[in-house]
């Protein structure tokens, strides 16, 4: 499923470490420098949230769930029913859980893609970044990974003035993109560490055979 080809594309760009990056085409302006300063404060500050998101893949396909996040490096994104699939960091790694058939796939954590939004201190500012556009209230800055497959792509979008993450898209190098929105979020609660643990009974499989 993309999802999991979305990950394995973070696992290739660990494989590259040595190609050349892509950079901004051109400076930030000041007010930009100042409101991405203004996003990594506020984001940084934030240790949890959590709430509900809708995935839409390239070809419009719709998939909801519910995400919880824990500053430093750890996410949960449990998708609805039909699908029995739960994306978890634990800190260490990520992992694609299959509830149905309590299995998972493993993946390094800093070969993840949206690792720039996880981390304790966020900086933005020192991620690749190729674009910065600001349109109707929200801020996008793309920043991206190159990989032996090609480019990863991720934009994310915040609102300007309460300057919370409210979207981001991932591209594949071969153009398909798959874009999360938040909604019904809310911040400092507590997360049950269950939240973001591998039951023991769930076997691991080798990603590789994917």
């Amino acid at each position: 499923m993309i999802r999991r080809q979305a990950l394995l594309l973070g696992v290739a760009a660990f494989l590259a470490p040595l190609v050349p990056a892509l950079a901004l085409d051109r400076a930030l302006t000041p007010q930009e420098q100042q409101l991405i300063s203004e996003i990594n404060a506020h984001n940084s500050a934030i240790r949890t949230m959590a709430g509900r998101f809708l995935q839409i893949d390239t070809n419009g396909g719709r998939t909801e769930g519910t995400f919880f996040l824990e500053r430093p490096d750890k996410v949960a994104f449990r998708y609805a029913p039909p699908s029995r699939e739960e994306i978890v960091s634990q800190g260490r790694g990520f992992y694609v859980l299959n509830r149905r058939d309590e299995t998972y796939y493993a993946y390094p954590q800093d070969t993840i893609p949206l690792r720039q939004f996880l981390g304790s201190e966020i900086n933005l500012l020192n991620a690749n970044v190729v674009n910065v556009t600001t349109s109707d209230g929200y801020i996008s800055i793309t920043v991206i990974d190159q990989t032996v497959a090609g480019t990863v792509q991720v934009s994310l979008v915040f609102d300007v003035d309460t300057k919370e993450l409210a979207q981001w898209s991932l591209v594949e190098p071969s153009g398909s993109e798959l874009t999360f929105s938040l909604y019904d979020v809310q911040q400092g609660m507590d997360i049950p560490r269950a939240f973001f643990s591998i039951p023991a009974t769930y076997k691991g499989l080798d990603p590789s055979t994917r």
